[in-house]
Parts: C-alpha cells; sequence; structure tokens
C-alpha cells in the first residue's frame, strides 16, 4: 500500500516527534457545500484544529491512501498500521491512530499483540462526531491523545503500550470495548482501571501502566489465521444451528460467549458436539457475554462439563482482545498445546490470572 506522508507541524524548539496515522472512520469527515460527508484532507487540519500549533511538537501524518471504514477493516489493515509503526519507530517519539470507532478495540487488541516489546505509546483515538461538525469530539481526542503520546518522565515516556483514548479517559487497548453509539462515551475497559484520566490536568496512574523497559528492541509479527467464529450462547439454540458453526470448513478456534461467568446449557447434545470439535482440534475459548466480570469454569454445574471435555478459559478478557488473540495465536505459533497454553495467560495484559 502507498502511504501518503504529509508534514502537518516542524516546530525547531519541539523536543518530541508525534507520528499520527490516519485510516479513516468519522473523525475525517466534513461538510461540503451541498451538506453531505465528504472524506477529511489532512493536510489542512490546521485550519481545522489550530491549537495544535501551540502543543510545541513535531507532527506529521501517515494517511491511508483511501480513508476506510472502521467496519471494513481487517488483518490486512492491522499488519500496514503495524508496519508503519515498525518501520518509523527510531524517527518518532510516540504514534497516534485516527480509526473509527466500531472496530477500535478489535485494531487495539491486535496491535497490543503484534508489537512486542513495545517501549513508547501508541494511541488509538477518534470521534463521534465528524471534525467538521460544530460540537465534534474530534478536537479534544486528538489534542489530548497528542499530549498523552508525548509525555515523558526523566526522559523515559510514560506510556509503553498500545493504549486508546476517547472522552477524558485513557484505557488499556487490549481491555477496551465499544459500549456505547450514541454517547461521547464510547469505550469503557470495565476488568481493567483507567490508565489516565484528563481534567484540567491529565492524571496518570502509574501503577496500571506498563513499565519502560531500555534494552528491549521492538519485533513484530503481521500473521492471523482467520478460521475463527465467535459463538454467542443464547436460549433455545438449536442442534443445527451449532453443529453447522462447528462444521465450517477449515475452523481452527471457536471464542464462545457464554452466559455470566461462563455458563453455557449442559444438554447431552451441546456438550457432544463441543467434545466432538475439540477431538478434531479445534480450540475452544469461554469468554462472559457480560462486559465485565470473568469466566471461572466449574463455578456452577453449568460449566462444570465444559472444563471437563477441554474447553478453555478466558478469564477477564474482552471477546475483541480473545478474538483477534486467537487469530494471532493460530497464525504464528505451531504448537498446539503451546498454542492452547498462551491463550489461557496474558501476553500484553489482556486478561487478569
Amino acid at each position: 500500500m502507498k502511504f501518503k506522508i504529509i508534514n502537518i507541524t516542524d516546530n525547531p524548539d519541539g523536543n518530541q516527534s508525534i507520528l499520527i496515522i490516519y485510516t479513516g472512520g468519522t473523525f475525517g469527515m466534513v461538510y461540503d457545500e451541498s451538506g453531505a460527508l465528504i472524506p477529511f484532507n489532512f493536510s489542512s487540519v490546521l485550519e481545522r484544529i489550530p491549537e495544535l500549533k501551540s502543543l510545541g511538537l513535531n507532527l506529521t501524518v501517515i494517511s491511508f491512501p483511501e480513508p476506510v471504514d472502521s467496519s471494513n477493516v481487517g488483518s490486512g489493515h492491522w499488519a500496514d498500521m503495524a508496519y508503519i509503526i515498525h518501520s518509523n519507530y527510531n524517527q518518532y517519539d510516540g504514534f497516534v491512530i485516527l480509526h473509527g470507532t466500531d472496530t477500535m478495540a478489535y485494531s487495539a487488541s491486535a496491535l497490543s499483540f503484534m508489537l512486542e516489546n513495545l517501549n513508547k505509546p501508541v494511541i488509538f483515538t477518534g470521534a463521534q462526531i465528524p471534525i467538521g461538525a460544530t460540537r465534534s469530539d474530534a478536537r479534544e481526542n486528538l489534542i489530548t491523545a497528542l499530549e498523552m503520546a508525548s509525555k515523558t518522565e526523566n526522559g523515559k515516556p510514560v506510556i509503553n503500550e498500545v493504549c486508546l483514548y476517547f472522552n477524558f479517559v485513557l484505557l488499556r487497548g487490549n481491555r477496551s470495548q465499544k459500549i456505547r453509539s450514541s454517547t461521547f462515551g464510547a469505550f469503557e475497559s470495565e476488568n481493567y482501571p483507567h490508565l489516565a484520566e484528563s481534567g484540567v490536568e491529565i492524571e496518570y496512574f502509574q501503577d496500571r501502566l506498563n513499565e519502560h523497559q531500555s534494552n528491549q528492541t521492538l519485533t513484530y509479527k503481521n500473521k492471523f489465521d482467520p478460521n475463527v467464529v465467535v459463538l454467542k450462547i443464547f436460549p433455545n439454540m438449536t442442534p443445527s444451528l451449532v453443529k453447522g458453526i462447528l462444521n465450517i470448513q477449515g475452523l481452527r478456534g471457536v471464542v464462545l460467549e457464554s452466559f455470566g461467568s461462563g455458563n453455557t446449557m449442559n444438554f447431552e447434545w451441546f456438550i457432544k458436539l463441543l467434545r466432538e470439535a475439540i477431538e478434531k482440534g479445534i480450540i475452544i475459548l469461554n469468554v462472559s457475554q457480560c462486559i465485565g466480570g470473568s469466566v471461572l469454569q466449574g463455578k456452577y454445574e453449568t460449566s462444570r462439563k465444559l472444563l471437563e471435555i477441554g474447553v478453555l478459559s478466558g478469564g477477564d478478557i474482552t471477546t475483541e482482545a480473545a478474538l483477534t488473540k486467537m487469530m494471532f495465536l493460530l497464525g504464528n505459533e505451531k504448537s498446539h498445546e503451546v498454542l492452547r497454553s498462551m491463550l489461557t495467560k496474558p501476553l500484553r495484559g489482556e486478561m487478569t490470572i
């Protein structure tokens, strides 16, 4: 993919350089003369957000050739984002990714797994209202994300992981979920506390942030295996439905969205179908449909059978992180047993043991 490079500010007195990666989404939309929303030309971003000049930062934008609606984002786009960061890693102090909100949590999760030994900030942000609208949240989200991406202490970045900033809170990227579509507070992280909060001042919670590791070298892997499904449990599911899903040709992994703390119906036909799938080598990871809480397989009788037949517990991982982690591991790990083990352990802080 041929990316567009735009220099926004060149501040000779600025000692921090931040790379903005523009992928598309609501953030970059403006109204044309007819009142229709059209993609925003980032070369004129200072006209929309003149406050960027006062940040004292050297800002550069690398833009996707064509803005991508986040509903169309997939592993190829994740690979592009990770490639841009990896290839520009030594030239910039931090990275801000502008992305549509619908799949932002998936992309943030995916990049957290791809970028191993990350020691600089990678912050996703976006907007619920286009930058061309009077009441847009795009301005605050971008300015604060840039401030956070450039924050240092004793010469080292305060943030050293993939995060998501939205509506005054900074979240760990692979812990975030979009839970609202009609308010500015679109994202939350129910199973991990905020990394930072923006008010009159920005408060960073150091004990929740990854520590800077000076001697680490960034590496990245860009392979994902798409042969996975999310199987959401609901009352009155039929055997033919479950059988049809588990018999998808080439299927390698299932994220099982269960009730509450990991419960499913314990009908004989259901357990039998899951057991047969596992015996064929399909990995099944149990996560909760609830936005908060954890899977505790065996706590109730309805989940004890799952434990016995080899369904893995996802603990308090989100569906977004579980799905991207499973695709990532299936794409990069050849050993079935090692893969099963890695799914139940945190790789980048995405789950609690």
